[in-house]
């Protein structure tokens, strides 16, 4: 893993932090209530701008090296980066749902995948499979641990049970800017892993697919998906590390059914 100087917040940022953050989940999940069968991408994109404008905060993305989308909404084999538009959301579809607001001069950012009406078995699995796998990450988000452990925690929980880890595209520090250090890989990196301290703010991402790893880019510039069409899953959380507990600073309700992985109802 390369050096890194990964910015630490000050109480006064880490509040401005939380605001954003809140603002980006409450965004989210009023998004995340709108997807159903015959809905397009564009109208969901078109109703972020208008909850954006009602929260007096601005997409994180719309203009980032000219992306032209106010949220990031893809479909299915679409991993990330998806451009609302006209396409129609099918009923057993999954909608991969990724916001990222600016307010204060802060991001909070994070992403669900959602499912279109009664979508298979295996891909339940592949949801609730990806959403453990960010919340296995997020209890390594502590003080002293090392980043390639919280990196490589997603990847030990993803591949036993038949999934596969993106490994082209990856989490990141955020804060005043969209991509701060440290790069957050969904895996375990090689080399010298810098500790976490309190004050880090972490975008955790997991990119998780049904069949094989590799990923190709559109002619959109910015569509990604999965090289064989399978579907792909994609949460993410933007997380403080405190001198205790981790603080998901775009808490939720989790959504994915822990039933599916052997575990107790939440």
């Amino acid at each position: 893993m390369r050096r890194t100087r990964i910015p630490i917040k000050s109480p006064r940022e880490i509040d401005f932090m939380r605001t954003a953050g809140r603002i980006a989940s409450d965004i989210l999940q009023a998004l995340a209530r709108e997807v159903s069968p015959g809905k397009t991408t564009g109208e969901i994109d078109k109703l972020a701008a208008e909850l954006m404008r009602q929260h007096d905060c601005k997409s994180a993305f719309l203009g980032y090296r000219g992306f032209p989308g106010q949220i990031c909404i893809s479909i299915n084999e679409e991993v990330v980066h998806g451009i609302g538009g006209p396409r129609r959301i099918q009923p057993g579809d999954i909608v991969k749902i990724d916001v990222g607001i600016i307010k204060s001069g802060f991001i909070g950012d994070n992403a669900t995948t959602v499912p279109a009406g009664e979508i298979p078995h295996e891909t339940k699995r592949l949801l609730a499979v990806t959403e453990q796998s960010l919340y296995q990450a997020i209890d390594c988000a502590r003080p002293g641990r090392k980043l390639a452990d919280l990196c490589g925690s997603v990847e030990e929980f993803v591949e036993p049970r038949g999934f596969t880890i993106v490994r082209e595209f990856v989490g990141h520090g955020v804060g005043r800017r969209l991509h701060e250090e440290p790069q957050i890989p969904n895996f375990r990196p090689g080399g010298k892993s810098p500790t976490l301290m309190p004050g880090m703010t972490l975008a955790i991402e997991p990119m998780v697919n049904a069949g094989v790893p590799s990923v190709r880019i559109l002619e959109d510039g910015w569509t990604v998906i999965t090289e064989d069409r399978k579907p792909s899953s994609h949460f993410e959380h933007t997380v403080l590390v405190t001198d205790g507990e981790p603080e998901i600073l775009t808490l939720r309700p989790r959504t994915a059914l822990p039933e599916m992985l052997g575990l107790p109802p939440l």
